[in-house]
């Protein structure tokens, strides 16, 4: 039987490739198909992970100008990785916010702070 984990990272592999092969059919996600992924399969964790007063298209542009390494305006599938890091650093990071946190210290990895 496979883990929470297992599962959660064979649907990361999934759901790149159901959005990857849109169009044109190749192993890239396009800004389109980036923004798309996002707002139909992570919604509320997006508009929960973005900054506050940026609004979420600016985020996700924000978060593929980042991941897009090599500057190609597409995605291969280990910035589509860069991308869910920033993300999830963002939703962690947000959630020592909250009152009641038990600890107040900042998780960056690097990124930095949201332009």
């Amino acid at each position: 039987m496979k883990t929470d984990l297992e599962l959660a990272l064979e649907c990361v592999v999934n759901i790149y490739h159901q959005y990857a092969i849109k169009w044109p059919i190749d192993d890239y996600l396009s800004k389109g198909e980036f923004s798309e992924l996002l707002k139909e399969t992570a919604k509320h964790f997006l508009y929960n992970t973005a900054p506050p007063n940026v609004p979420v298209d600016d985020y996700i542009k924000q978060l593929f100008t980042k991941a897009d390494a090599n500057h190609d305006g597409r995605l291969k599938f280990t910035e589509f990785l860069t991308t869910l890091n920033l993300i999830v650093c963002d939703a962690h990071n947000r959630s020592h916010q909250h009152p009641g946190a038990s600890h107040s210290h900042s998780h960056d990895h690097g990124h930095g702070p949201q332009e």
